[in-house]
């Protein structure tokens, strides 16, 4: 019979069932499988992997593969790969039993990290001994959570399934080469490294020339640990006359480049430092040095000369940091202005300042890589290092290495770090018994060059100097006395002091033309004075005092012992 609706009406005809309408899941996929097959080709079936066994793919692949089951780590399996490198292992035996190499490589513990937390872990870089190998190898190895099959055969329909057994399973891969590789750079960074720090020192002083009247004591300490050379510099000068300039500066960056414009700045300073100029001038110098050398380079400077007549420590600064100063009470303070701009930058006049410097004082010039912190102002790590100033006692080589350990600085320090100690010692003893000055106004007139021999005489003579010492100096002093009265205006002053290495005589008037040795002609009646005074003295030389005149002057070297 037609089947009708409930007003009598036939019924749309009614689709035969399927397995879409009937519910039934696994009819579903065959029915979607035999539509399919009719759509595509045998040729034009997508790849599966699906019919492979664990075997086809594990044994094949070149990392060493081990499966292992159970709280104890039994082993299921063991790929060839990993048979090649440590033998063939017995499966059901426990890891520490069968896989004896993971215990020596420290594998169990983390194998039971993984098992306990399901999930992966990995250890890089285990060093497996070559053994029959021509060489060692390295490997890193993934422990990753698995569940493992029961074994055995497949229970029956009717009971429930055997369920699965949690395992791990342990994956290496052979990095060797990329070991090697990185221990090849780490080799050759190593030694780059070590060729720029050398070729760093080599544009410092390999000896700081030693003064006189000061102790002094300078540190480097390269910054990183990269290869770049860094452009901080010190140095230390003698300029004759018991005076000494004192020097640091910094070339801003790292690289061939800076340590380039570095070691010729340093190079320019000893240069100027020998023509005795006051140091604004000296940085006036450098300024256009600078600007001429690379004007893309920032270059800061300090210039300071000590001279220990006057106790103080005259300076200039070309955009570097302050010089600090301890008294001889332990208090420090910071070297006021006067500063000026960066080296390079032109249009400046640089003017000089001072700072006392009496015997007992100490100073300490660093770059900024001491101080300047990324995360702080610079200011906290000046008033840090004004800090460890105060307390750091010693001779100035300790007192670098306790400034160096208070700041914090390491070898993997990110800035390069230079750092210059002067000390002026009290003299006590014996040894105030080496230092010695005195000093004679002269006024001029006839007198003044009998009364200028005569007063040499008597020091020297009161200094115990042998005689050929003595009329040595009385003869030097005599000569630049009378070079003084003849080319020179009043004021004029003569100033003996002697040192425990030298005797130094110094004449010093108004008149600010500075001598120069000159050849006299035999007619000549003068000109012989300052050729006298370089033929007998150790060294001599001649410069501008501040407020305007001249100075000049002539050493003799002691006899050691």
């Amino acid at each position: 019979a037609t089947p009708t609706t409930a007003d009598g009406a036939p019924t749309a005809p009614t689709a035969a069932p399927t397995a879409a309408t009937t519910g039934s899941v696994p009819a579903a996929r065959a029915e979607r499988a035999d539509a399919a097959s009719q759509e595509l080709t045998p040729a034009a079936l997508p790849p599966t992997v699906d019919a492979l066994s664990v075997h086809d793919i594990l044994g094949t692949i070149p990392a060493l593969v081990a499966v292992v089951y159970g709280p104890e780590h039994r082993l299921a399996y063991v790929n060839g790969a990993y048979a090649t490198v440590f033998g063939l292992r017995p499966a059901g035996h426990t890891a520490r039993e069968a896989l004896p190499e993971l215990d020596e490589l420290g594998l169990l513990p983390l194998m039971d990290q993984v098992l306990r937390s399901g999930k992966p872990r990995t250890v890089k870089s285990r060093k497996i001994p070559g053994g029959d190998r021509s060489r060692d190898a390295y490997y890193t190895f993934t422990c990753t959570p698995i569940e493992v099959a029961a074994s055995g055969p497949a229970p029956d329909p009717e009971v429930a399934c055997v369920a699965p057994h949690k395992g791990v399973l342990v994956f290496g891969a052979e990095v060797t080469d990329q070991i090697e590789s990185a221990e090849r750079l780490r080799v050759s960074e190593a030694r780059q490294r070590e060729a720029a720090v050398t070729l760093q020192r080599s544009l410092l002083p390999q000896e700081l020339e030693q003064p006189d009247d000061l102790c002094v004591a300078a540190t480097y300490q390269p910054g990183g640990t990269d290869a770049a050379v860094g452009g901080d510099w010190y140095d230390v000068i003698t300029l004759g006359g018991g005076r000494t300039a004192l020097v640091i500066g910094d070339v801003m960056g790292r690289g061939v480049r800076a340590a380039a414009v570095m070691g010729q700045l340093r190079t320019a300073v000893r240069a100027y430092a020998r023509l005795d100029l006051p140091p604004h001038e000296v940085l006036q110098l450098l300024d256009g040095l600078a600007a001429e050398i690379d004007a893309s380079q920032i270059a800061t400077c300090v210039y300071a000369v000590h001279d220990p007549n006057e106790g103080r420590l005259v300076y200039a600064s070309a955009g570097h940091l302050p010089i600090l100063v301890r008294d001889p009470q332990g208090t420090v303070r910071r070297a006021a202005e006067p500063t000026g701009p960066p080296l390079g930058t032109g249009g400046w006049l640089h003017t000089s300042g001072s700072v006392p410097l009496a015997p007992g004082s100490s100073a300490v010039l660093y770059t900024d890589g001491l101080v300047e912190r990324r995360d702080k102002d610079i200011d906290e790590g000046v008033e840090a290092l004004e800090r460890a100033f105060a307390g750091a006692a010693g001779a100035p080589d300790i007192v670098c290495d306790r400034l160096l350990r208070s700041l914090g600085i390491t070898a993997t320090h990110d800035d390069d770090v230079a750092i210059l100690v002067l000390q002026h010692p009290e003299r006590t003893g014996h040894e105030a018994e080496l230092f010695h000055n005195a000093a004679l106004e002269l006024h001029g007139g006839t007198e003044a060059a009998p009364r200028a021999r005569a007063f040499a005489s008597g020091v020297l003579a009161s200094w115990r100097f042998s005689p050929e010492l003595h009329d040595l100096g009385v003869l030097a002093a005599s000569e630049l006395v009378a070079n003084s009265l003849q080319h020179g205006t009043p004021p004029m002053r003569l100033r003996l002091r002697r040192t425990d290495r030298r005797l130094i005589i110094e004449v010093t008037d108004g008149d600010d033309h500075l001598p120069r040795r000159r050849r006299a002609e035999p007619a000549d009646e003068a000109g012989r004075g300052i050729s006298i005074v370089a033929t007998i003295a150790s060294s001599w030389g001649s410069r501008r005092t501040p407020g305007g005149g001249k100075a000049v002057w002539c050493e003799f070297a002691l006899p050691r012992g």
